[in-house]
């Protein structure tokens, strides 16, 4: 099984949508499966300049620029919509790229950004997420004609027309996080796709298995879910220009190499290939420097077809 490469941008830290829009079109020349986006209101660390991007408004434009990659976010924070609200936002989006969307959704962790643009934070959010996944999903998948209640403790739906419907059958959730129990458990319940954020190497495989179990658990194959992982990438044809992009992003060499997709083409080829031994199946790489659109090209032409 071929590893699958997707793009992974945060636009936070300082990216207008015309940024956006030269890393998704080049991830779709350069045969990425896919181009994601954080959904977050501040920058975390540095000015942000020129200031944030909402996700979904960002996918949507995207969905009508471009043909065949697919879009979504990793991940949308439970606490800036509605759940109703963001089942029509995603069922839209969906609807304008021709089946392209999918749906990362968290619980949200960012508490300044939520102080900064006067978004509640409650302290407890676990609850949100899940009734919030309930509601969607639940949403989405009642039949044309048929109507969808909900009454749980943070969200009540009264006889919706659960409308309007995506173009796919099913629009992909991915769900992620570290919790031992609730996370994996709230991942069987709902989740086409489980995402280990930054992880250390050494967990994944642990990790996997963690899922594996809350599947049986929840009488699910564990071959119904794709294990994914994020990770940042710099990668040079030789060590200078790993270097200069690891000083373009404000990162030490040695701690890239560490955490990260990192370091000259054939070392970036053997942590690939170490990560999918593992058990992932799909890497989110996340791109730092948008406006090096070369670094995509040498990860596509020297990276991916080595794998």
């Amino acid at each position: 099984m071929t590893l699958d490469l997707r793009i992974f941008t945060e636009p936070q830290q300082g990216a207008t949508y015309t940024d956006q829009l030269a890393v998704a079109k080049a991830a779709e020349e350069l045969g990425f499966s896919a181009f994601f986006r954080s959904d977050h209101y501040l920058a975390m660390g540095g000015d942000g300049l020129p200031g944030p991007t909402d996700a979904w408004t960002t996918l949507a434009g995207l969905a009508r620029e471009t043909t065949s990659i697919r879009l979504g976010t990793l991940v949308t924070s439970a606490t800036f919509r509605h759940p109703g609200v963001l089942a029509i936002q995603v069922a839209q989006v969906d609807q304008m790229s021709g089946g392209r969307v999918e749906l990362g959704l968290g619980a949200g962790w960012f508490a300044e950004e939520h102080s900064a643009y006067g978004i509640p934070f409650p302290a407890k959010r676990f609850g949100i997420l899940e009734e919030q996944l309930a509601v969607i999903t639940g949403l989405w998948g009642t039949p044309e004609g048929e109507r969808f209640s909900f009454a749980g403790e943070h969200y009540t739906l009264s006889d919706s027309p659960a409308l309007p419907k995506p173009t796919q059958a099913k629009i992909p959730v991915i769900v992620g996080g570290g919790g031992p129990k609730r996370t994996p458990a709230l991942a069987a319940r709902f989740a086409d796709e489980y995402n280990q954020a930054f992880p250390e190497f050494s967990s994944i495989a642990a990790r996997i298995d963690v899922v594996n179990q809350a599947l049986a658990e929840a009488g699910r194959e564990a071959s119904s879910i794709t294990h994914s992982a994020a990770l940042v990438v710099a990668v040079g044809r030789d060590e200078a220009e790993f270097t200069r992009r690891a000083e373009a992003i404000g990162r030490e060499p040695a701690e890239l190499r560490e955490h990260g997709i990192a370091g000259t083409v054939s070392e970036a080829v053997d942590r690939l290939a170490q990560v999918k031994a593992d058990g992932v199946e799909r890497v989110y790489l996340q791109v730092l420097d948008l406006g090096d659109l070369d670094h995509l090209e040498l990860i596509a032409r020297e990276v991916a077809t080595r794998l």
